[in-house]
């Protein structure tokens, strides 16, 4: 399993909601590109960058900066998201450098553009966040929420042609109290490739993740700024697993 570093970009630095709240920020730099770099220059292999003011939008507004962090780490791969909700804005992100394309509350009001960002741009380009509280998918920056449950998105989704998924339990995000286990496990078993986010503690946590079945790679954000979790070296960012 693969440990990506989170770059949250809001108001141009870098930071980390919690729960998603965005009250409740805190900035870890002032200069994204500078803690991207620093990631890479750990070992990094991959960035998951958010533009949390794209999100709030319903448009991207940090796009220059996704730029800016795609070309100061040309080693490293990038998925982004937030506020990606048009076929232009997937468009845009991909021409900028990105790996993959990160969409969330545009897979539940208009199936029918994901369904043709697949056939354009490919099923290895773009990632569905399903984002949920309680059990329930959020949308729109996490400001919403629909009466709809996680494993009924996913399994929708899988049977559109989506392969990877960014799974966030919203109540764990930024918490440090732990991964969404069940959770990761249940999705994951509906058939799809789970990238797992919210909640990573520290390394018990990662290997506990990596046992999971379907479940490539951890997005962690707060635990790596904080010093909780130390990965130094390339071989720090890959979890060996194995069915637990």
């Amino acid at each position: 399993m693969i440990v990506i570093p989170a770059v949250d970009l809001r108001d141009g630095r870098c930071v980390r909601l919690f729960q998603g709240d965005f009250a409740r920020e805190t900035v870890y730099a002032d200069d994204p590109v500078a803690m991207a770099r620093h990631w890479a220059n750990r070992g990094a292999t991959w960035l998951h960058v958010v533009d949390l003011d794209g999100a709030r939008a319903g448009a991207p507004v940090q796009l220059a900066l996704v730029r800016a962090i795609v070309q100061a780490t040309p080693e490293v791969s990038v998925q982004a998201g937030g506020g990606v909700r048009s076929l232009a804005a997937i468009r845009e992100l991909l021409e900028a450098g990105v790996a993959r394309v990160v969409v969330g509350t545009v897979a539940l009001e208009q199936p029918e553009l994901v369904a043709e960002a697949l056939e354009r741009f490919g099923a290895d380009r773009i990632v569905v966040a399903v984002d949920s509280r309680d059990g329930l998918v959020a949308t729109r920056g996490w400001e919403s929420t629909a009466a709809i449950e996680a494993e009924a998105v996913v399994r929708r989704l899988a049977e559109s042609g989506v392969r990877r998924i960014l799974a966030t339990d919203i109540a764990r995000d930024g918490t440090l109290t732990g991964p969404n286990i069940e959770l990761m496990a249940r999705l994951a078993g509906i058939g799809v490739t789970v990238i797992a986010s919210g909640g990573v503690r520290g390394p018990e946590d990662l290997v506990a993740l990596a046992r999971v079945p379907g479940v490539e790679a951890t997005v962690v954000g707060r635990a790596l700024y904080e010093g909780r979790l130390r990965l130094e070296r390339p071989s720090d960012w890959v979890i060996a697993g194995g069915a637990g």
